[in-house]
């Protein structure tokens, strides 16, 4: 391997004791690595000019591997290419002030003696096995490697889901107790985050399960029966968030039906009234016409009179309402 021109775009260099530790390997001494020595990790920002340097021309990659781990846009995936594994993997956006459903991506090129991945954000999952890794607790091998890694990104999915759960649950009190039109943004918000969650998701559990399924000599039966679990809890993960999606919106649609009907019990009031003052308003018009022949405008008690009837008309209409079932 030639030695890339400078270390910045190096995050991790790590080489496995293959008894769960692993040991820092300084860029200098990357060259010298022989497969004989153990499994090389190395992991890298693909935005840094020296590490696609070394990526394209460096390490030996075939150009489709070097392409995939350099590119700006993926979806998960797995490929078998030289007997390695390309896999591309999403894990959920726990970085501060980020959406959850603002996926952070990492891509990997497996063997039985290389591990080379790329990210451009922080990956807390990557983290935690380096942490593990140093406490003397980490994978001994490359399928171990993968296998973790998948593990504690579908684990760190439970708290974002379990998230959304508590989210919709105190949005369908809300809507039960109030039933206010502020809470068709929140209602909204959840459903776009469910739906741009599951999106990556649903591409994610065909990437494991593919990985189960490969006929790698470097794949035991472990690998396989580890990695179908963490498949499992995935998809445990994806059908929660389609009972959230769905939850959220039925209370959507509960809200819009309870604001339709505090609209329509508004209109019914203000038709009664109309109803009620509509003969009103048309007596006194035609009574307040500027023109001679006026009944009672000689009569001194006429106002009296007339409101008095005016009074017995209301009572009359409120009455027949009544009657009616109409209040």
């Amino acid at each position: 391997m030639k030695q890339m021109r400078g270390p910045d775009g190096l995050i991790y260099g790590f080489l496995f004791d293959r008894q769960g530790g692993a040991r820092p390997v300084e860029w200098d001494r990357v060259g010298e690595w022989q497969p004989e020595q153990g499994v090389l990790w190395l992991h890298f920002d693909y935005t840094d000019g020296n590490a696609q340097q070394w990526i394209r021309e460096g390490c030996g990659l075939n150009p489709l591997v070097a392409n995939a781990l350099l590119t700006e846009d993926t979806r998960p995936r797995t490929t078998v290419v030289d007997n390695g594994l390309l896999v591309a993997l999403r894990g959920v956006n726990l970085n501060p002030e980020a959406n959850p459903e603002d996926m952070v991506s990492i891509r990997l090129f497996v063997t039985d003696t290389l591990v080379i991945s790329t990210r451009k954000r922080q990956l807390l999952s990557v983290s935690d096995l380096v942490e593990q890794m140093r406490q003397g607790r980490g994978p001994r091998n490359s399928a171990e490697f993968l296998v973790e890694l998948a593990d504690r990104l579908v684990m760190r999915m439970s708290d974002t889901v379990d998230d959304f759960e508590d989210r919709v649950a105190e949005l369908e009190e809300q809507v039960l107790h109030s039933g206010s039109g502020e809470l068709r943004q929140p209602l909204a918000q959840l459903r776009r985050q469910t739906i741009g969650l599951r999106r990556y998701l649903a591409p994610e559990r065909e990437a494991l399960v593919r990985m189960a399924s490969e006929a790698l000599e470097w794949l035991d039966d472990g690998f396989r029966l580890r990695m179908r679990e963490v498949s499992d809890r995935l998809v445990r993960h994806i059908e929660d968030l389609d009972a959230v999606r769905e939850r959220a919106a039925v209370t959507q649609e509960e809200l819009m039906s309870r604001l339709s009907d505090q609209l329509n019990s508004r209109l019914y009031v203000l038709s009664l009234v109309a109803a009620i003052f509509l003969p009103l308003g048309f007596l006194t018009g035609l009574l307040g016409v500027n023109v001679g022949g006026i009944p009672g405008a000689e009569n001194p008690r006429a106002f009296l009179e007339f409101s008095v009837l005016l009074l017995l008309l209301v009572a009359i209409q409120v009455w027949v309402f009544r009657r009616k079932q109409w209040l």
